[in-house]
């Protein structure tokens, strides 16, 4: 058995000396379908917010018709400002506006349609939300996305090819008049009773075929090559399959899409989990409101989610090798309501009290191998807050162990980990063991780690901590572990 079981000041001199051997081995090879440098920041951001903001706003619905009169959107004391300054503080890195939602209402002045902010009495007609929110996100150092829905309510020509091409027209102004847009998000809600110009019809359309999306990202992607799609079935992002803010345990970025169009049975399941070993590296993002609703309603400002809540909503998201996209909608006034403003700094207070010391930063660290002896792999980079190196195996080696040991006993609440992706996903199961009574014990079984995996330890005591990866699709790459 290969060993290393070193203070990290040691191992970092050894690391510097000529007598260590190094580079007796290449690095892995990458292994299956690899993340985008676009899909990597897209990890690194953890949390971002979206904002529903329209004509539903002030009519109390969830869904508008298409109907509704664009002098009823009048917010008296809108301050994208006070959003973007509350996000900030709440550690959000970015920022999804609903520039159109289902109801056709544009909250830009769109040279397209009359049914627009241009026609409300906001700011006298000249106002735009979408370059507020935009400018207020970039002086905050957040990133700016637009959600615009596919489907339009208000529309006479829904269901033709000429909306499409409106559609597209639309895509034109925020992509070229908004600045850098890093994520577009598009739903399923596609067809069903509408306005559409006062036809007050049903309408279906052949959702997989009638918007051509191969053309209409494509142009979008000439325009801003770097912005990540979402949609049910990606291409750059997945959903996870439910609105309740719930990532699977199990969750592998890849997955093959054209199974999700097999049928409906069992999509939610494969959109959660994913597929081992699937053709495209499509991850899933998580996606929940602070409120019951989507958009504003005074009857659920005692409904706002608690900081405690949210929390939970971390765990279950970037917690589970995925995003937080958490809706926060402005009210009536134009602003982020006190309650959900509330919630959201406490949420705030309990990730900084939680993972404000990492344990393992200054334990030893122990292998049951490391690749080919070789000190650029071994498990020092575990703990060397270096997300460039990693602890790895020999080619064929998937099953593996390492050791973390404290200098005490010490009350553990959360086990972080994170897997190389750069390289490909890998870990398919883990067992956790923690030292008691001079024997290890399990703790219990894991699957699937990914960008990052946060497992509740509920608070057991213990001076050792091992980690035994049971089964992995290729030789498992770990770059980082916490103890929390």
């Amino acid at each position: 058995m290969k060993n290393l079981f070193l203070p990290l000041a040691i191992c970092m001199f050894l690391a510097n000396i000529s007598c260590q051997k190094e580079n007796k081995v290449n690095p892995p090879k990458p292994f299956g379908p690899l993340p985008s440098s676009e899909q990597l920041a897209w990890y690194e951001m953890e949390m971002n917010a979206f904002i529903h903001f329209t004509i539903n706003t002030f009519t109390d619905k969830e869904w508008g018709f298409g109907d509704e009169s664009p002098e009823l959107f009048n917010p008296t004391s809108f301050d994208a400002d006070q959003w973007m300054e509350t996000l900030e503080q709440a550690g959000f890195k970015g920022v999804i506006l609903t520039a159109k939602h289902h109801d056709g209402f544009a909250l830009w002045p769109s040279a397209y349609t009359e049914h627009s902010i241009k026609n409300s009495p906001f700011q006298s007609g000249n106002g735009d939300i979408v370059k507020s929110v935009s400018e207020s996100a970039t002086e905050h150092g957040l990133k700016f996305g637009v959600y615009l829905s596919p489907w339009d309510r208000n529309r006479s020509d829904y269901g033709e090819p000429s909306y499409v091409e409106y559609y597209r027209n639309q895509l034109r102004e925020l992509f070229t008049g908004y600045g850098p847009i890093f994520e577009m998000w598009f739903d399923g809600a596609n067809g069903g009773d509408g306005y559409y110009g006062g036809s007050n019809e049903k309408r279906t359309i052949d959702r997989r075929n009638y918007y051509d999306w191969p053309t209409t990202l494509k142009m979008v992607d000439s325009m801003q090559p770097k912005v990540l799609f979402f949609s049910d079935a990606g291409p750059d992002l997945r959903w996870v399959g439910n609105e309740r803010g719930i990532g699977g345990k199990t969750h592998w970025n890849t997955i093959t899409p054209d199974t999700l169009f097999a049928g409906k049975s069992g999509i939610e399941n494969l959109l959660q989990h994913g597929t081992p070993g699937g053709t495209h590296w499509i991850p899933a993002e998580v996606n929940v409101s602070i409120r019951p609703g989507w958009f504003y309603h005074k009857a659920e400002d005692s409904l706002v989610r608690t900081p405690e809540n949210l929390f939970q909503r971390y765990l279950t998201s970037v917690g589970r090798g995925s995003t937080l996209l958490l809706n926060i909608p402005p009210d009536t006034r134009g602003l982020f309501h006190e309650n959900d403003v509330k919630a959201l700094k406490g949420f705030r207070k309990i990730l900084d009290s939680v993972f404000q010391y990492d344990m393992a930063k200054s334990s030893t660290v122990m292998a049951s191998t490391y690749r080919g002896d070789d000190f650029r792999f071994s498990p020092i980079n575990l703990i060397d807050e270096n997300d460039e190196t990693y602890w790895t195996t020999d080619d064929g080696v998937t099953s593996a162990s390492f050791e973390i040991e404290l200098d005490t006993e010490r009350k553990l609440n959360y086990l972080l980990l994170q897997e190389y992706i750069q390289l490909g996903q890998r870990v398919a199961a883990f067992d956790i063991y923690t030292w008691q009574n001079n024997q290890w014990k399990k703790l219990g079984s894991e699957t699937t780690i990914g960008y990052k995996r946060i497992v509740p330890l509920n608070g057991i005591k213990t001076s050792k901590i091992k980690i035994e990866i049971s089964e992995a699709l290729a030789c498992p790459l770990i770059s980082n572990v916490g103890l929390y």
